[in-house]
């Protein structure tokens, strides 16, 4: 099997390096000197520092930033500056794809980026440039994409299956006028996938300010082809209890791109639910990462973050698990998987996309 056709491969695949960003002064994370902003980068920091012990790193600041950020980070973790509005690099960074077409055997997907569907909050013109001028320094073409899409939107299995959310890919803030088998044609078109399987939300939390509308990946993530973790909610209280209980179903009732039903694993959400102001939490073991060697994952000082350490271990033997507080970053919107983002290592010619 040759890749001459785009093929973005699993996470799991070896990696050439991860890309992170260094949080900015903005309207969400205060200005300089504002406390927030200086815990928010010391978490920041910490992902980049776990996953720099296992492969290489490149942080990307906002202009004037590198200092600040060689301060936190390892020595031989790369900082590049650029304009930046925010720093979740999973959702604006390129999504990479295998390409034999290319030169250099790989390509970056350049997605539309418009503040997670134009939030009122959000400002997006130097995040939308992001994804091309890492793929320029990576040394990748950029093939951009009319949709208006980002990577923790998506999940895929490197066999030919996606993982999508009904109210994030056809959410009119995004992409008004798309039908889904328009989003399906271009995501199979960018990626190489030829089965979208649709998940009808995501994580209550999510919906509300500085949330993404339904990333897939707060609720369920390929563990290997034919294999889905899902975010399981075991409160009742809780309004994820349901729909954590839907998503399960929608899969276990799916066919994949090989013809099979996926198993689902499920992996228990954190035993606390609700935050001080009686809100529901959106803490989530299925927003890890994947890297070279290590699995990096959230831990909310929780009784159940050495369950799904062991959990995952076992999907993943081999593998380090890392254990990071997430609490910082989910205070912000996302998680572990939303502040990275994989750039495979280049395949060798004519061979399979993924391991």
């Amino acid at each position: 099997m040759t890749t001459a056709s785009p093929a973005m491969p699993a996470e799991w695949a070896p990696h050439e390096r991860t890309w992170m960003a260094f949080p900015p002064p903005n309207g969400t994370f205060g200005e300089p000197g504002s406390p927030v902003l200086a815990a928010a980068r010391r978490r920041w920091a910490q992902v980049a520092n776990t996953i720099a012990a296992y492969e290489p790193v490149t942080v990307v600041a906002g202009s004037g930033q590198r200092a600040i950020a060689k301060e936190l980070l390892r020595a031989d973790v790369d900082v590049v500056e650029i304009p930046l509005d925010d720093a979740w690099m999973r959702d604006i960074g390129p999504s990479f794809v295998y390409e034999d077409a290319t030169p250099t055997g790989l390509a970056a997907v350049d997605w539309v980026f418009n503040g997670w569907g134009g939030q009122g909050w959000a400002t997006w013109a130097d995040d939308d440039r992001v994804a091309a001028t890492v793929a320029g320094l990576a040394g990748h073409p950029v093939r951009r994409s009319a949709l208006t899409l980002e990577g923790g939107g998506l999940q895929v299995d490197g066999e030919g299956t996606v993982l999508l959310t009904e109210t994030v890919q056809l959410d009119p803030g995004r992409n008004p006028g798309w039908t889904r088998e328009q989003v399906e044609a271009e995501i199979h078109a960018r990626l190489g996938t030829s089965t979208a399987i649709w998940l009808p939300r995501g994580l209550t939390r999510d919906y509300h300010t500085y949330g993404t509308r339904g990333h897939v990946d707060l609720v369920a993530c390929f563990l290997r082809p034919g294999v889905v973790a899902v975010h399981t909610q075991t409160d009742p209280a809780h309004p994820d209890f349901t729909v954590s209980e839907q998503i399960a179903e929608v899969l276990r009732s799916s066919t994949d791109a090989r013809g099979r039903r996926p198993r689902v694993v499920e992996l228990l959400a954190p035993e606390v639910t609700f935050d001080p102001d009686g809100e529901p939490v959106d803490y989530s073991y299925v927003n890890h990462y994947l890297a070279n060697d290590v699995l990096v994952l959230g831990a909310f000082d929780d009784p159940r973050d050495a369950a799904a350490a062991e959990v995952l271990g076992r999907a993943f033997p081999g593998r380090t698990v890392e254990l990071v507080d997430a609490r910082g970053i989910f205070a912000h919107g996302g998680g572990i998987h939303c502040v990275t983002q994989q750039q495979p290592a280049t395949p060798p010619r004519g061979s399979p996309p993924c391991d």
